[in-house]
């Protein structure tokens, strides 16, 4: 029998390229050599490939894992052909305005164990964009991580976690897509896109960017292994888009619950509060909107 396979909510990009068949494409757009030097304390933690297409980071590195991959693999892609999301959805972008990636990680214990982990990556997430000097990065549960748009709020980047269990615990892909510049169409779910460019004044070095995530990826991950999600809830929190808002809760597209969103426990439910008092929603196929 093969190994179980759960899915977390979230989102790989695909940016729908089309690549003609016999096409010259030129070098991957992230040379590891050069990020090398900008990873610090994490360098040997990290093992980063870059590749010019394939079908999907995650896939990818879902092989890879198969072959004995170690923790801290990560693939990184200019365009994927096939790249997942939730509901089917793609991102859209162009590989030049985007940066898409998946990190390989191994956890003791079960599927219990990581409870929240989708959650503790967009903390990582947020302090990457905020140490690169970004303002009003906020996080939506389960997934998204949203930034300041004229309107209000839009998609700055999505998450995709991919749990697979066996004897030596549970392994973790996790595929993250961020955009450097915001895409000309919506982002899924009706958010507004938004883009790195906008909150910093130009466009990131994406090699900085990259070194960046992974150096508070390895942290928060580090920190989740000791205390799970509990030891990470202040800081998602605290950055919370919707915190004591009124909302709607959505499965496929139908209003399942309604009332004051109070967050997430420490195991990552979500937390509304409505008539029958305060009641726990599980990551699954739930969409959060403002009212």
């Amino acid at each position: 029998m093969g190994p179980e396979k759960f899915f977390l909510p979230g989102l790989i990009p695909d940016n729908g390229a089309f690549i003609p068949s016999g096409a010259v494409m030129a070098a991957s757009l992230i040379d590891p050599a050069l990020l090398v030097s900008r990873l610090g304390a994490i360098v040997g933690r990290v093992d980063v490939d870059s590749l010019e297409s394939c079908d999907s980071t995650s896939s990818e590195l879902s092989r890879r894992a198969a072959r004995g991959a170690p923790a801290g693999s990560v693939v990184v892609a200019d365009r994927q052909s096939a790249g997942r999301g939730r509901r089917g959805r793609d991102w859209v972008s162009s590989p030049e305005d985007s940066l898409t990636f998946s990190l390989l990680w191994r956890f003791a214990g079960g599927f219990d164990k990581v409870a929240g982990l989708s959650l503790a990556v967009g903390v990582a997430v947020a302090r990457a964009c905020e140490s690169l000097g970004a303002a009003g990065v906020v996080l939506k549960w389960p997934n998204d991580v949203l930034a300041p748009v004229p309107d209000g709020l839009g998609k700055l980047a999505g998450i995709l976690v991919e749990l697979s269990s066996s004897r030596r615990g549970t392994e973790a892909i996790i595929g993250i897509g961020i955009n450097l510049r915001a895409p000309a169409v919506s982002a899924p779910g009706g958010l507004a896109p938004a883009g790195l460019a906008t909150l910093l004044g130009a466009v990131p070095e994406r090699h900085d960017l990259l070194a960046a995530l992974l150096r508070e990826l390895v942290a928060v991950l580090d920190r989740f292994s000791r205390g799970g999600f509990a030891a990470l809830a202040d800081d998602w929190q605290r950055r919370h888009a919707w915190q004591d808002c009124p909302v709607h809760l959505l499965e496929e597209g139908k209003v399942v619950a309604s009332g004051l969103c109070r967050g997430a426990d420490g195991d990552g439910a979500l937390l509304l509060e409505g008539p029958d008092g305060v009641l726990r929603h599980l990551a699954g196929d739930l969409s959060l909107r403002p009212l």
